[in-house]
């Protein structure tokens, strides 16, 4: 059933081009050329034409708009994400820093693992008229497909492998882990465990890098490293194999993943921290309810979004990398044995 509005509907009816050009007394096309900042016009015609629409309340159609200027105004999100904490509140930040700047933003999920899905993906937001790409997408494959496309728009990503990367990269994952890492070897710690993410993910690489990058660089051992898929099962699986492996430290790569990490060490009967440091990565919001409070890194996915926008824009400084954060809570403790 479709609804129609009664003749004696009370509820005003939204200003049209027609009516700002009448009460400024000009041309309707006088006012799209307001809109779309033409150059020819006169100040003072300008100014008449933009007091008409405060006086008005108009609020131009941003489809009508991107048709006639041929622009747009938005901005497309390649996402692979499945729920993971940092993709979702990444591509909430892109999406937040892109309305800012007047943009719209369509999203496009692809599967991470499949390069006709990602192809699939990207052209649906080109065949949208995107005017640039934010690749939320922390999957290997997704950069690789992406090195392999002649999309025609510009794009910037999130994540990217030092030394390949397609745009720029917003968040220093390496960086983290070694905060991570080096806090453990402070405390004392010599035997450190760390809980990867999937091998084809971008972020689980990096941290896993920054990890041995920083026990290497201390002549410690940096193989004690076992596998998950970033879920808390996972992580309480790695966990055990790493304690029966002797660590009394683990970084874990994600905080859910620390989180079966620290009831592996309930099961083994081990204190945290008096007996097993645990730390995480993310800092989602629930890590400082954590038994004990967890010590995670902390990345500013916030402004990793702004940068992105504003890189993608033309508008950023020289310092595209957001620098991630140690948060000190009580899951990590000095260790001597």
């Amino acid at each position: 059933m479709t609804a129609h509005p009664a003749a004696d509907d009370p509820r005003p009816r939204p200003a049209s081009v027609f009516d700002v050009a009448k009460v400024a007394g000009v041309s309707h096309q006088t006012v799209s050329r307001v809109l779309n900042d033409h150059p020819s016009l006169r100040e003072a015609t300008r100014q008449k034409v933009l007091a008409a629409m405060r006086e008005l309340n108009y609020r131009p159609n941003a489809a009508a708009r991107a048709l006639s200027s041929s622009r747009s105004r938005m901005i497309g999100i390649l996402s692979t994400s499945s729920g993971e904490y940092g993709p979702a509140s990444s591509v909430a930040a892109v999406e937040a820093a892109a309305r800012s700047r007047g943009y719209s933003v369509t999203i496009a999920n692809a599967d991470g693992l499949d390069p006709r899905s990602i192809d699939e993906a990207v052209n649906h937001l080109a065949n949208l008229s995107a005017e640039g790409l934010v690749v939320v997408a922390p999957q290997t494959q997704v950069l690789a497909a992406l090195s392999q496309l002649s999309i025609g728009i510009p794009f910037v990503t999130l994540q990217a492998p030092a030394g390949s990367t397609p745009g720029e990269s917003q968040l220093d994952q390496v960086v983290g882990a070694r905060l991570a890492t080096a806090h453990l070897v402070t405390l004392g710690h010599r035997r450190i465990g760390h809980i990867a993410g999937p091998a084809e993910w971008v972020d689980a690489s990096q941290r896993l890098a920054g990890f041995r990058q920083e026990l290497t660089g201390h002549g410690l051992d940096a193989d004690l490293v076992a596998t998950g898929d970033w879920s808390a099962a996972s992580g309480y699986r790695a966990a055990r194999e790493l304690i029966d492996r002797g660590v009394t430290a683990i970084f874990a790569g994600n905080d859910q993943m620390a989180l079966g990490a620290l009831s592996a060490a309930t099961a083994a009967g081990l204190h945290v921290p008096g007996e097993l440091s645990v730390i995480g990565f993310d800092d989602v919001p629930e890590a400082a309810f954590y038994q004990p409070a967890l010590t995670t890194v902390r990345q500013d996915l916030v402004e990793a979004g702004r940068r992105a926008v504003a890189l993608l824009l033309d508008e950023s400084d020289d310092s595209p990398t957001v620098r991630p954060q140690l948060v000190l809570r009580a899951s990590t403790a000095s260790f001597s044995r």
